[in-house]
């Protein structure tokens, strides 16, 4: 008899989003990173968001650029709300000194090679055989569609689902559409925000500390690979033309 049958497959959606990810964009760091939650839980965690910024009194799309002092408690709210919610997980790589990567050596010249290899890296900590997942990813440029259908055939070989029983679905879809993805282009604001050592914005310098605050470490330091609710990896090229 098959084991999976045995074990309850649960569905999961998994919202990813990106940093300073294009090749010649002048920053330092480059950021690939997820919001994930079994998928009979998003509604009520959408919704549950949607109060907080009726509550709030914050309109429209809520994001990283859009953190100011007169929105810091409504974001510092929205930091409490992910770690009391033991549904949501969180898990970001940062790559770190980007204009160091050497693409000609390590990724047959190509910076779309290393980003499917980032995506990918991200991604299978997350992935469980047993489970089964919908993939949203926020649509950034008219490639979008392109980097869907590769994605998937990245990960479907390297998982080995080569049925698409683990991987169910992987398709762009615009931030402004759902609330978890919001929640994500957050958090990867507020880690990229301290990797990029930046700090005039009071506010996010409390939304970041407000998440260091929980996590106990910084937001430049990687999480142990166990950590399940709040996950970071730090990439750094030097660290692999070194070994």
């Amino acid at each position: 008899m098959n084991n999976k049958n045995n074990i309850q497959q649960i569905e999961h959606n998994v919202y990813c989003d990106e940093s300073c990810h294009l090749e010649h964009d002048h920053q330092s760091v480059m950021l690939i990173g997820a919001i994930w939650c079994p998928k009979s839980e998003t509604k009520k965690i959408s919704d549950d968001i949607r109060k907080i910024k009726v509550k709030k009194n914050a309109r429209g799309e809520l994001k990283w650029i859009k953190v100011s002092k007169s929105r810091q408690n409504f974001y510092i709210d929205l930091v409490n709300y992910f770690f009391k919610t033991p549904a949501l997980h969180f898990r970001c790589v940062v790559i770190r000194d980007k204009p160091k990567l050497n693409h000609d050596y390590f990724n047959q010249g190509s910076h779309d090679t290393f980003y499917y290899k980032m995506y990918f890296s991200m991604l299978k900590t997350i992935l469980n055989p047993q489970n089964k997942y919908n993939i949203y990813l926020d649509i950034k440029d008219t490639r979008s569609q392109n980097k869907v259908v590769k994605l998937k055939e990245v990960l479907c070989n390297n998982v080995f689902d080569f049925t698409r029983e683990m991987i169910a679905n992987i398709q762009h879809i615009r931030s402004n559409e759902l609330e978890l993805l919001q929640l994500a282009d957050l958090f990867i604001g507020a880690v990229s925000y301290r990797n990029r050592d930046l700090g005039e914005n009071q506010a996010k310098v409390a939304v970041v500390e407000r998440i260091e605050k929980e996590i106990k470490q910084s937001l430049c330091s990687p999480t142990s690979l166990f950590n399940e609710k709040f996950n970071l990896f730090i990439f750094s090229p030097s660290e692999v033309e070194n070994e």
